[in-house]
Order: C-alpha cells, then sequence, then structure tokens
C-alpha cells in the first residue's frame, strides 16, 4: 500500500516511524522543508539560547536505513482524490491512502498591519528572523541618542498568554535583568519594558487555576506588565494599539497570540471546521472523501467523548493520533476492526524562567510549580528532541546558561539579499 504522508511535525514522523520496516507499506513523506524541527523549544532560538541545529534535524539521516520509508521535498498544492494523486511545486504524486499532518500556521485574526510588521513565532525560519532582528534591535539602541526613539527599541510586545507567549516574556524578562546589563553597558540607565497582552482573564487558559496564578505572580515579578483581557487591535508605524483603548510605542511585536490549519485546493470546503481544521471522524478519516486522513493541528474531531469540541492542538494529541492511525493502518491490511482515537492526555507545563515552571498532571490530579517543576520541563522537553545529537547539544547549551548566567549565541547571521551588497556599495560611493 502506497501512503503519501503530507507534513513532518510530530503527527507525520510518528506515523511513520511506527509503520518503518513493515513490508505492507511504502510511505512517502512530503515537507517543504528538509528537516523536521521541536516547537516546543523555538523561542529558545528566537531569544539566541540555543542553535537551530539543536532543535532541527534532517529528514534523510532519520530515515536512513528504514528501506519502506523515502522523503520528496515539495509543497503541496492541490489534490485530486478522484485520480488519487497529489500536485506539488516540483511534480506528482499517486497514493492508495494520503494523510495530511500539515500542522496549522500564525493567525493574524485578519489584521494586515499586524501580519506585514509583527515578528511571528510558528517556524524555524520565524525564529531566526526574530533573532536577527531583536540583536539588531539592541545595536541601533545602543546609539541611538533620542531616548523616546530608543525606548521603541527597547519595548517588547509579546502578544498571546499561552505557553509560548509565557516562556518568551519569561526569557526576555531574564536577558534584559543579566545578560543585556553586562553586554550593553550604553543601555543600563535606559527605561524598556516587556509587555504580556492577553485577551483572555488569565494566562495559559487551559491548565490549572493554580498554574495561572503562579504564572501571573511570577511573571510580575520578574518585572513583565501582563495586559489581561485586552487584544492587540493594530500595529503601525511602531505603535501597538490594545483594545483598551492604550498604545505602546515598539517596534518589537511578537505575534503568539493563535494558530489556524492551512486550507488546500481539492479538499470540499464542508471539510473543513472550526480554525480551518479538517473535520475527521473517530478514526481520522476525513469527512466526505475516501482514503483521506488528517492528523495533529491540521484535524478536528469531536467523536472523542472527552473532547467535544476538539482536541487541544498540543505535540501529545499529534504523537498519539499518528502511532493510533498507523496501527489502524496494519489493523486495515489484516482485515481487523479499527481502534477509535481516544486521548491520553498526560498533563501540562510551561516554563517561566531559571527554576521557576508551572506542571499539571490529570491522573492523580497534581500541580506542581518552581524548581521541581522546572526540572520536570528541562527531562520532558529534553528526552522528546528527536535525535540523541539534538539532546546533548540541547543540554549541553541549558547547562552552560545555567552556570554561567550566560549564553553566547547572540550573533547576527543573515545571508545577503540579492543585489543588497551592490546597493549599499553605491550609497557609499555617493556619499564619498
Amino acid at each position: 500500500m502506497n501512503i503519501v504522508v503530507v507534513g513532518g511535525g510530530f503527527a507525520g514522523v510518528n506515523l511513520a516511524e511506527e509503520l518503518a520496516g513493515n513490508k505492507d507499506f511504502n510511505i512517502i513523506l512530503v515537507d517543504k522543508n528538509n528537516y523536521n524541527f521541536f516547537p516546543p523549544l523555538i523561542y529558545q532560538v528566537a531569544t539566541a539560547y540555543l542553535e537551530p541545529s539543536s532543535i532541527s534535524y534532517p529528514f534523510r539521516k532519520l530515515f536512513r536505513g528504514k528501506k519502506n520509508i523515502q522523503f520528496r521535498l515539495g509543497e503541496l498544492l492541490s489534490v485530486n482524490h478522484e485520480a488519487k494523486k497529489i500536485v506539488l511545486n516540483n511534480g506528482e504524486l499517486g497514493y492508495d491512502m494520503l494523510v495530511f499532518a500539515t500542522g496549522a500556521k500564525t493567525n493574524y485574526f485578519g489584521m494586515e498591519n499586524v501580519m506585514e510588521n509583527a515578528i511571528p513565532m510558528k517556524t524555524l525560519n520565524d525564529a531566526i528572523e526574530m533573532r536577527n532582528e531583536l540583536l539588531q534591535h539592541m545595536e541601533k539602541a545602543a546609539i541611538c541618542k533620542n531616548s523616546r526613539e530608543r525606548r521603541k527599541y527597547l519595548n517588547i510586545v509579546v502578544a498571546g498568554g499561552g505557553p509560548t507567549g509565557v516562556e518568551v516574556s519569561g526569557m526576555f524578562a531574564e536577558m534584559r535583568n543579566g545578560v543585556l546589563r553586562k553586554e550593553y553597558p550604553e543601555l543600563v540607565t535606559s527605561v524598556s519594558n516587556i509587555y504580556l497582552v492577553n485577551g483572555g482573564s488569565e494566562l495559559l487558559s487551559p491548565m490549572s487555576k493554580e498554574s495561572q496564578e503562579d504564572t501571573y505572580n511570577a511573571l510580575t515579578k520578574m518585572g513583565v506588565v501582563v495586559k489581561l483581557n485586552t487584544r492587540v487591535t493594530d500595529y503601525n508605524d511602531d505603535v501597538v494599539y490594545l483594545s483598551n483603548g492604550e498604545t505602546i510605542s515598539s517596534k518589537n511585536l511578537i505575534w503568539a497570540a493563535g494558530v489556524s490549519a492551512r486550507v488546500f485546493k481539492g479538499i470540499p470546503k464542508e471539510s473543513y471546521g472550526h480554525g480551518k481544521r479538517m473535520i475527521v471522524n473517530e478514526f481520522n478519516k476525513l469527512e466526505n472523501t475516501n482514503d483521506i486522513y488528517a492528523i495533529g493541528d491540521t484535524s478536528i474531531q469531536t467523536a472523542d467523548k472527552n473532547f467535544p469540541e476538539g482536541h487541544p492542538q498540543v505535540a501529545q494529541v499529534a504523537i498519539q493520533q499518528g502511532e493510533q492511525l498507523a496501527k489502524n493502518m496494519k489493523r486495515m491490511i489484516k482485515g481487523e476492526d479499527l481502534k477509535p482515537f481516544s486521548y491520553n492526555d498526560k498533563g501540562s507545563m510551561a516554563i517561566i524562567g531559571k527554576n521557576k515552571a508551572v506542571v499539571d498532571m490529570p491522573k492523580p490530579k497534581m500541580h506542581f510549580k518552581g524548581l521541581i517543576a522546572w526540572l520536570m520541563w528541562l527531562f520532558i522537553h529534553l528526552m522528546s528532541l528527536i535525535s540523541y545529537r539534538n539532546r546533548f547539544a540541547t543540554f549541553w547549551n541549558w547547562m552552560i546558561a545555567y552556570f554561567s548566567k550566560d549564553q553566547s549565541l547572540r550573533m547576527i547571521i543573515r545571508p545577503e539579499r540579492q543585489g543588497e551588497g551592490v546597493k549599499e556599495a553605491k550609497e557609499v560611493v555617493k556619499q564619498l
């Protein structure tokens, strides 16, 4: 059976790995990147605490030696479910079964200015761009003589009070109070603020009330200005506009406020539900289609009695759906009955800063905070990385940062845009 899996995140990789070595299946995994990456640690790349290679791994190396798994670099353009083939930007692929594991993308809620000017936090490219932009802003602030203009470079606004927003806010607070004071003596007396803006009445809304309160108290003690029941409504000319009528002057709006799934040509409109997620049944089969499945963030399943509104878009759901679908595929081949998906909630966690984190465990129901929660967060995230090389590199960087209270990865590295060097040279000649 030929299976095409579109998307190499948690869901797609775990499905492929579960079927590795099984001669009944030939799997082609399609992704627009040639690497898998670990989204929960994106913010640490963005804040220069980890290198991109610490949280990413090439697909071809990952699948090396697994003869029934192939990788295809490409981007999906459309689906022809009648002919059972997909069209990529570089060719076509036929399939017996098609699996969407395409994850989610940043949702700007229709605000064009925010989309054009804010810094997203979804992909590895986003993280590298954010690191470069923030470091360049720091350098510009260091030589800026106008105090009001300098404050724009130093103020940071984070939109979204979920785990990503909380974690990146805490990281910035620690950097401001430590590393940046050492490396930018010109800015020690400058005023700067970190704002965390959330549309809900609490941070980390899916977690327990204890975790929400602990997180709010920890962030405010670290100097983060938390604005609840407030949304970003616009961002233009270095001004962030809020729903409560306030404005914040800043060149740094970091967008972690929401995601939506992708829509693909050839998939019926009625197959999409809330957040543009593909509607699937209890076996993750896409409604109104044949032999097409969707797993992870791109799907919404309401058959699970414990999650009638659909599962949360988190890593564990994607991992478990990928593994369960693979097991059901094996059952199909054997003619056995399929088993419906049921999510096993293993808990949720968020890191706030050094020795500060919150963890909720559902069975038995327990709440942890502080050092023990921080150690639990480190262990779980370290073991969730895809390779031993990633784990060692990440652990090494974390240990250096912990004991030295510093990190040495703050380099601005970006390829020169085509023609940009020539343009700059011409400008220099004119000035001479």
